[in-house]
């Protein structure tokens, strides 16, 4: 059965503001994995960590599968402590999204996060045998590639993720440009990034929203929004579909993709409702279509 997953928070969401969101999902949401933990910016780490052991008692009392996530980019001592901290971890399990998460791991199992760049079969079973039991694909893949992923990493046994909601992470750099937007230096950023709880947006010169800030990552601009292949992307052996959390509605979002997964909603409505829910954040799939990650394309027929 396909499972449907909630990635980890990218953002620098207050700690009670997570605090709330995570107990929202373990009591009204219907998803069946939850990944936590910072994945983006090391600093904000002591900001909500003090709250792991709670929230992953409630979300498994709850009936959720959880998954802790590592850091997209390591580069400080600290940084590489805190990895190789998570690597020991003999539960829960552990998304892996930076080299230093597989040298501190060993064969030990863990997932493979989507900041791996996972994007062929031969890296698949590599990573299948360094002891990898699960791995999300990153989401600029098209159609075609995923598939091609998928039925590689079915035949040696492995779960296979792709983001079917929320903003594609396009980049993670050593820089800050969150920071130095406001005259500030990744050092002294003084947590600016906590003023965007969606991400920075930023425009062309003709004002024309393009891409979302987010401390050193950058973003897609709008949601991406499989909803209409969700029926091909299983057909293809895809057995979780992972919801990135945005300041949406989370858990009506995640309602909307249960209904569909269980039939009892069409997907052309189930579509609008989700359209309603994003509160006029466009909706985009063109990276699974092999074109501009921004487009629209029209719906997939029925797989």
């Amino acid at each position: 059965m396909t499972k449907l997953t909630l990635g980890p928070i990218a953002y620098h969401w207050s700690a009670e503001t997570r605090r709330d969101f995570y107990a929202r999902i373990a009591d009204e949401a219907p998803v069946d994995e939850v990944y936590l933990g910072e994945v983006i910016c090391s600093k904000r780490a002591p900001f909500h960590e003090a709250d792991l052991p709670a929230t992953i008692e409630r979300l498994e009392r709850a009936g959720k599968t959880v998954i802790v996530s590592s850091l997209a980019e390591v580069m400080l001592k600290r940084e590489r402590k805190a990895t190789a901290d998570l690597a020991a971890m003999e539960r829960p399990e552990i998304e892996v999204n930076n080299a230093a998460g597989l040298f501190e791991r060993g064969a030990r199992p863990h997932r493979i996060g989507p900041f791996m760049n996972a994007y062929n079969e031969a890296t698949i079973r590599w990573m299948a045998g360094q002891g990898a039991t699960h791995v999300c694909l990153p989401p600029e893949m098209p159609a075609e590639a995923i598939a091609a992923a998928a039925e590689a990493a079915g035949a040696l046994g492995l779960g296979v993720e792709v983001q079917v909601f929320g903003r594609a992470s396009l980049a993670v750099s050593a820089r800050c440009y969150h920071a130095r937007s406001h005259g500030r230096t990744k050092d002294n950023c003084q947590f600016v990034c906590e003023e965007d709880p969606d991400g920075m947006p930023l425009s062309t010169r003709d004002d024309t929203p393009i891409l979302r800030v987010n401390g050193i990552q950058t973003q897609s601009e709008s949601y991406v929004d499989l909803l209409p292949e969700t029926a091909r992307l299983i057909g293809d052996g895809v057995t979780h579909l992972r919801l990135m959390p945005q300041a949406a509605d989370m858990v009506a979002v995640a309602a909307v993709f249960r209904q569909v997964l269980d039939g009892t909603l069409e997907v052309a409505e189930a579509d609008a409702r989700l359209a309603a829910l994003c509160e006029g954040t466009g909706l985009a799939n063109g990276f699974y279509h092999g074109t501009a990650g921004y487009r629209r394309i029209a719906m997939a027929a029925p797989a």
